[in-house]
């Protein structure tokens, strides 16, 4: 049985309404950051963003629609992000595009705790985790698109190659933010880890 993706029950179109979806939105990643997933609840980020908690249904079922609305949102950044980069490759340079890729998105997740309150959030639940491996698809395929030219011979695996690299940048960028380890040193590993793997991948194709 599949499980449906968790997602708004309407989209905003005027712009007063859209003022109010983000103020939802923002309101909830102050607070997911601030009380954690378990302590959420709509009626409080109703509260915090001033608005009814009628209009909150309107557009969210539940908390956990609200949590993957935030990842999908973090996904589009990242993305946008890809986009850019994508624009440099093939390059002679890339395993240092790479490396500026990773600082990248090391430093959202150094900088920015909500995005790792979001990235645990939505792990809670199988129709969250779903949902959040559903945005993670996103990013392996536009992943997958970008690392063609360095695994000509991997086309049968690459879209697997694309998930793996994805889903091990955000586990490590995860465990790189908890207390108690070494950010800079975790990020550093992972560098090597994926640099490591598309070497590998790019040697092997060159045979």
């Amino acid at each position: 049985m599949t499980t449906q993706p968790l997602v708004p029950r309407k989209r905003p179109t005027q712009e007063r309404s859209k003022r109010k979806f983000s103020a939802m939105l923002a309101s909830a990643r102050e607070l997911l950051t601030e009380v954690g997933f378990e302590s959420l609840t709509c009626e409080e980020i109703a509260s915090r963003a001033e608005v009814p908690i009628g209009t909150l249904y309107q557009y969210f079922a539940n908390k956990y629609v609200i949590v993957c609305e935030l990842d999908r949102l973090d996904t589009v950044a990242v993305r946008e992000e890809l986009t850019a980069f994508a624009s440099e490759v093939p390059s002679l340079e890339w395993p240092v595009l790479l490396e500026k890729f990773l600082d990248h998105l090391a430093a959202l997740w150094r900088d920015d705790p909500s995005r790792r309150a979001v990235w645990l959030a939505v792990q809670s639940t199988p129709a969250t985790r779903a949902t959040a491996s559903q945005n993670e698809r996103v990013l392996a395929d536009q992943v997958s698109r970008l690392i063609a030219p360095l695994t000509p011979s991997q086309r049968a695996r690459r879209e697997m190659m694309s998930q793996v690299l994805v889903h091990t940048a955000y586990s490590l960028l995860s465990f790189s933010v908890q207390d108690g380890h070494n950010h800079p040193e975790t990020v550093t590993e992972l560098k090597r880890m994926l640099a490591g793997y598309l070497l590998l991948e790019e040697s092997t194709g060159a045979l």
